[in-house]
């Protein structure tokens, strides 16, 4: 379970930032024509948001503590 939900964690960002590349590329390329650069954003958002429950997830069981030193 640890190592599953860090996986997932490092995953899910490299998702995101494939998502921010490819959103990027489409406002650059399609020029606000297409609604390509809308779904590339929706999916970073959703992913984000995918992202802040398995860190909230994470924190609940254990598997990620905060650091106590100051």
């Amino acid at each position: 379970m640890d190592l599953a939900i860090r996986i997932a964690i490092l995953v899910t960002l490299f998702v995101i930032i494939a998502s921010l590349g490819s959103g990027l590329f489409y406002l650059i390329r399609d020029r606000g024509q297409s609604r390509r650069t809308l779904n590339a954003l929706t999916l970073r958002i959703t992913l984000s948001v995918i992202l802040f429950l398995l860190i909230l997830i994470g924190y609940a069981t254990g598997v990620i503590t905060p650091n106590l030193t100051p």
